[in-house]
């Protein structure tokens, strides 16, 4: 999926509190192609994600 080799996740990866950064971690509360990748993960991969990115889903 695109979500594992995204060029904005990886700027927030890099630096969180860049513009591209924030917008990335933005858009994550209502892409419905981030929300179908987040759930295709295994429970152990969704709570890594979580802690790592501070997502509230």
């Amino acid at each position: 999926m695109a979500c594992d080799n995204c060029k904005i996740r990886a700027q927030y990866d890099k630096n969180p509190k860049s513009l591209i950064g924030r917008f990335w971690h933005f858009h994550t509360k209502f892409c419905p192609g981030f929300k179908k990748y987040f759930n295709s993960l295994s429970a152990e991969q969704q709570e890594e994600m979580r802690k790592h990115y501070d997502l509230k889903f």
